[in-house]
């Protein structure tokens, strides 16, 4: 596979390696300001964390032709490979709206394809223009008990704003869409068929407002009465 492309004129979009570990440290920060201004939580990962992932060759990056960061992906492998997971996908607020983001994310794609080609390539997200994305690639909504059970999985949300919901229904719901890709072959798989994101994007949009405005009010409700709670021992 191709390790490096251009992107148009401006951007080149490669995998990751050690050439790019000074980028790590602004792409976490970047991460973390981003979900603060979603109020929607992502997995926090450490500049380390991100670096170890570039020197393995498991991570995607966007530059322009000035050298600086455009976006970044990486993946992650769950049960044994049973499970990969495109990941942390960021974009400098600079370069949305620009395409990029489809142009990792169909590079990060690959990579798990050519690395994994027999495992599920999975993804959680509460963006409608990621799952999109993941739709034109193949994947279509599952629920999460289809996701990994490995407990190092989970584990990574434990540093989003919504963990508690996801939590307090015993991994059954939270605000994100579990999404995911099943190679060919797989046909107790493919009998679920395909999604027509453009068809029922819509649809899904409002029922995942509601979705969101009902675990908020009942997350703000359980955080009122342990307030209640902790004023009355007092």
């Amino acid at each position: 596979m191709k390790t490096s492309e251009k992107f148009g004129t401006q951007f080149i979009v490669q995998i990751a390696n050690e050439d790019h570990l000074h980028y790590a440290e602004t792409i976490c920060a970047e991460m973390e300001e981003s979900a603060k201004k979603r109020g929607t939580g992502i997995a926090k990962r450490s500049p380390v964390y991100l670096m170890e992932k570039m020197v393995e060759g498991k991570a995607i990056i966007a530059t322009n032709t000035s050298g600086d960061w455009v976006g970044f992906c990486y993946i992650e492998t769950w049960e044994h490979g049973k499970f990969v997971a495109n990941s942390g996908l960021i974009v400098h607020p600079d370069f949305r709206q620009s395409g990029i983001a489809k142009a990792i994310k169909a590079k990060a794609f690959e990579l798990s394809r050519h690395k994994y080609p027999d495992a599920k390539i999975i993804g959680i997200t509460t963006s409608l223009a990621v799952m999109k994305i993941n739709s034109d690639l193949g994947y279509v909504p599952v629920t999460f008990s289809e996701l990994p059970v490995e407990e190092g999985f989970w584990k990574g949300c434990a540093s989003c704003v919504n963990y508690d919901i996801l939590t307090r229904t015993n991994r059954k719901n939270c605000l994100c869409t579990g999404m995911m890709y099943v190679p060919p072959g797989k046909k107790e798989e493919k009998a679920k068929g395909t999604w027509d994101f453009l068809k029922e994007s819509a649809l899904y949009e409002r029922l995942l407002q509601i979705k969101q405005k009902v675990m908020l009010r009942r997350n703000e409700k359980q955080n009122s009465k342990k307030q209640s709670e902790t004023v009355s021992v007092h």
